[in-house]
C-alpha cells in the first residue's frame, strides 16, 4: 500500500511539473508525458491491476488539480488504451522497455482521437493523427529511455 502511495504521489509531482514546463507546438493534446514514467515502472514493478488502479487514480487526481472533466475523459480513453497495448507488448519477450513505452505514448495520443471523435462526432480530428503519432514516438522513446535507467537503479529494492 505505501508503495502505491509512493507511485501516486510521483505521479502527481511529475504532473505539476509538466504544467511549469511550457511546451507547446499549436497542436490539442501533444504534451510531455512525464507521469508516464511513473506508469512504465510500475508496469515492471507492481500486478497490472494495480497500475491500471494507478493509472486511474493518477488521471482522475491530475485532473482535477490541473485540468478539468474533459482532460480527465480524454486522459482515461488515452491511458486505459495506452496500458492495455504495453500491458500485452510486455508480456512479449523481444519488447524491450523502450518499444513497451514507445507503444505506450502512440497508443495514448490515438486513445485520446478516439475519445475525440465519439464526443465532437466528427472523424475529422483524425486529421491531427500524423502529428500525435509522431509525438507519441518521440515521448515514448525519452520515457523508455528514462524508464530503462530507473528499473536499472532500483532493481534492488522491493515494492
Amino acid at each position: 500500500m505505501a508503495s502505491f502511495g509512493v507511485f501516486v504521489a510521483l505521479a502527481l509531482i511529475f504532473s505539476y511539473i509538466e504544467t511549469l514546463i511550457p511546451f507547446q507546438i499549436g497542436i490539442p493534446g501533444v504534451k510531455l508525458g512525464l507521469a508516464n514514467l511513473v506508469i512504465v515502472i510500475a508496469l515492471y514493478r507492481m500486478p497490472v491491476g494495480e497500475v491500471y488502479l494507478l493509472s486511474g487514480v493518477r488521471v482522475v487526481l491530475t485532473g482535477f488539480l490541473f485540468g478539468n472533466l474533459m482532460s480527465i475523459l480524454y486522459s482515461l480513453a488515452g491511458g486505459i488504451l495506452s496500458l492495455t497495448v504495453m500491458w500485452g507488448m510486455k508480456r512479449i519477450r523481444s519488447v524491450s522497455i523502450l518499444g513497451v513505452s514507445i507503444a505506450g505514448g502512440v497508443f495514448h495520443n490515438i486513445g485520446q482521437l478516439l475519445a475525440a471523435a465519439l464526443m465532437v462526432e466528427t472523424y475529422g480530428v483524425f486529421s491531427y493523427l500524423p502529428v500525435l503519432l509522431i509525438s507519441g514516438l518521440l515521448t515514448g522513446f525519452v520515457i523508455g529511455l528514462a524508464a530503462g535507467e530507473m528499473l536499472k537503479r532500483i532493481r534492488s529494492l522491493q515494492f
